[in-house]
């Protein structure tokens, strides 16, 4: 996936989440799948994309990742939420969930989707 088709989608989706992840990463392989499962039970219409960070530097580099692993979320095409690290996935969730929820709920209340 190339930045241009990044930024077309993170413009294009209500709610995009960027995992920065590499190879020979301990964190990254035991964050991935606990982050990906938390996203779908709270998030769905979440998308998700996993960009392997040394494999895509230019894109690294853009969004100013300079370690892995790093979650961006954005919301409405915004940087709404960004850890690094030492992240924990229930404060990532508690801070979208209220406004992911306003977001889906009016949606749904103004397109009935």
């Amino acid at each position: 996936m190339t930045l241009e088709e990044i930024k077309e989608i993170i413009d294009k989706e209500d709610g995009v989440m960027l995992y920065f992840w590499g190879d020979n990463c301990a964190v990254c392989d035991a964050l991935k799948p606990k982050l990906i499962e938390s996203f779908k039970e709270n998030f769905p219409k979440i998308k998700q994309i996993f960009i392997d960070a040394k494999n895509n530097t230019d894109i690294a580099a853009h969004f100013s990742v300079f370690s892995i692993p790093t979650t961006i979320v954005f919301l409405a095409g915004k940087e709404f939420a960004r850890e690094g690290r030492a992240m924990s996935i229930g404060a990532l969730v508690e801070k979208i969930k209220r406004p992911y929820d306003i977001m889906t709920s009016w949606f749904l209340s103004t397109y009935g989707v």
